[in-house]
């Protein structure tokens, strides 16, 4: 257990110790059972610190998970990143590195509990952003995809991005099978696309499709 700091507390850094802490709680007991007064403690920092970092419950359950968030966003980026010249290999990545964060996130696993009645406090927290997150994700991917060649449509392009996003986040909340085969056969689905809509690129999902100059 934390010692509470005195003097000075640096408020970038309380918000971000006060925001892992939430979800370390949230983790081990519930987010029913995260109050301010725990939560001070467990950050080690005064109680006052707690509501001027991060304001009301409400507004620590959303940062808590928009950072998370943040991380599942990283990883998609770092998979493109990985694979400049070749788009499916970098589908196929960012795809897999997603899914195995989720596999192994504790606080994702709390969330979703909320879905089957374990904590319905958090519940509105996977409608609220939904929507919003899922919006995130799609404007990375398509900056990402971008970089790339596609003798595609815009709005065909766009509708496949959604299609894809859509998938991997059903799959991060219910996963059906192990992160490499999901990343394989989401990228096989997008290579039949992309063939079938003529644009170039073979149907074995290893050919490399040339990037932008």
């Amino acid at each position: 257990m934390a010692e509470v700091t005195a003097g000075y507390e640096d408020p970038i850094s309380s918000r971000s110790r006060i925001i892992a802490a939430a979800a370390r709680l949230t983790c081990s007991d519930g987010w029913s059972k995260v109050t301010m007064g725990r939560l001070a403690t467990e950050a080690g920092v005064s109680r006052q610190t707690v509501y001027n970092a991060v304001g009301s419950r409400e507004d620590l359950a959303e940062a808590m998970v928009l950072t998370e968030s943040a991380k599942f966003i990283f990883k998609i980026v770092e998979g493109f990143d990985s694979h400049p010249d070749d788009l499916l290999a970098a589908i196929r990545a960012a795809l897999e590195n997603t899914l195995v964060l989720a596999e192994g996130n504790e606080l994702l696993r709390a969330v979703v509990s909320a879905t089957h009645g374990a904590d319905t406090e958090l519940l509105p927290l996977l409608t609220t952003h939904s929507e919003s997150l899922l919006g995130t994700i799609k404007v990375v991917v398509q900056d990402r995809v971008d970089t790339y060649e596609i003798d595609l449509e815009p709005e065909r392009i766009a509708t496949v991005i959604d299609i894809v996003v859509r998938a991997a986040l059903s799959h991060v909340m219910q996963p059906t099978a192990t992160p490499h085969e999901t990343a394989e056969s989401i990228t096989w689905l997008v290579a039949q696309v992309l063939v079938r809509t003529g644009a170039p690129v073979d149907p074995d999902p290893d050919t490399m499709i040339e990037p932008r100059a």
